[in-house]
């Protein structure tokens, strides 16, 4: 059997109480009324509304503060204004504290019941959505506790079996043993990195990582970036240069997890140069952000796969033969989205690429 929907109803004017209720009387809804915010207030523990209609105009608590408390009993109970004195202001004014919509006074028996059936869907909606979100939680959690136990322990445990049998077989195993012994080294070896990719992309904890924000110049984390990738550069003979304005003010964020963001793009951009070439890694101040580019004159990324490179596991054609998982630019975006960032990619092909980090100023 279906739960009925319901709906409180707090307004001084009786004559609004009652035609309100006898609108939607007859209708699959629950219905409570209130005369004040106060009263109405105490209803929301008992009655757990999923709809409220507030009038901004009554004696006692005004309607904006009586939204207030409402969003903060329980952000997810839809709210709508009903009001004889509407403004634009005023409208904007109820938004900002979480009203879903605004419906003038005299209203019509069909705008009042098309406003509750709107309302009530919505609130439909942010509880599917609840729901969603902690359905794909748990399966996250679910799949990062299989992908550990039950796949990367057996194989750490099937890797280390052959190093022991490798080192008591190595007098007695000829050369062809040898190279097959190897080539399974390899692909377990390959095995492991992958289950560690797959678990560095559902392991980012926002929450958490946000819990451990402090007050950090930008440039620590680029100069820590560039250190761990140096002997990459070296290797394929890539100039690093670096423009950093040294002025900047500081952000608010985790300076090991923006190292990483760094490694990896910086990474990529020498990944994917020609040798030889040169890869431009900038800061500046544009308004209330600082944005941290990273220039190269590499392969480039086709105009079609440019939506999708932030996807976990995604690898473009011109990367197909460069090794790695896809996981570096998904686990990026997540830790930069946590900063209250951005990042944004311009790329031609054969003509190289141009990531902008953008992080937020920090307002303390």
């Amino acid at each position: 059997m279906e739960t009925k929907s319901k709906i409180l109803i707090i307004d001084d004017e009786e004559v609004v109480l009652d035609s309100c209720t006898q609108i939607l009387k007859g209708s699959s809804y629950q219905i409570a009324t209130a005369p004040d915010g106060t009263k109405g207030l105490s209803l929301l523990p008992e009655f757990l509304p999923d709809l409220v209609f507030v009038d901004l105009k009554m004696p006692g608590l005004s309607g904006f503060e009586v939204l207030e408390k409402i969003h903060e009993f329980d952000a997810t109970i839809v709210t709508v204004v009903i009001t004889g004195f509407a403004t634009v202001s005023s409208a904007v004014d109820a938004m900002k504290k979480g009203a879903y919509d605004f419906l003038p006074k005299p209203f019509t028996p069909d705008e009042f019941r098309l406003i509750t059936r709107r309302s009530i869907e919505r609130r439909k909606l942010v509880l599917e959505a609840i729901s969603l979100r902690r359905e794909k939680e748990l399966l996250r959690e679910q799949f990062a506790s299989i992908v550990s136990h039950e796949l990367k322990a057996p194989l750490g445990a099937v890797q280390q079996n052959l190093f022991v049998l490798e080192y008591e077989l190595s007098n007695v195993v000829n050369e062809s043993q040898k190279e097959k012994l190897e080539r399974i080294k390899i692909r377990i070896d390959e095995l492991l990195k992958l289950i560690n990719s797959w678990l560095r992309v559902i392991s980012v904890d926002i929450n958490k990582l946000k819990e451990g924000f402090t007050q950090i110049d930008v440039i620590i984390p680029i100069r820590n970036a560039l250190e761990s990738i140096e002997s990459l550069a070296t290797r394929k003979n890539i100039e690093l240069v670096t423009a950093f304005d040294t002025q900047l003010p500081q952000i608010s964020g985790d300076a090991s997890s923006l190292a990483e963001v760094f490694v990896n793009i910086i990474g990529n951009a020498i990944k994917y140069s020609p040798d030889g070439t040169t890869v431009h890694v900038k800061t500046e101040r544009r308004g209330d952000a600082i944005l941290v580019s990273v220039k190269d004159s590499g392969i480039g990324i086709a105009q079609e796969e440019l939506p999708h490179i932030f996807e976990g596991f995604f690898r473009g054609q011109s990367a197909s033969t460069t090794a790695g998982h896809g996981i570096g630019l998904a686990v990026s975006r997540q830790i930069v989205d946590a900063h209250g960032g951005s990042i944004t990619v311009d790329s031609e092909l054969g003509k190289g690429t141009t990531f902008v980090v953008g992080l937020p100023v920090s307002n303390t």
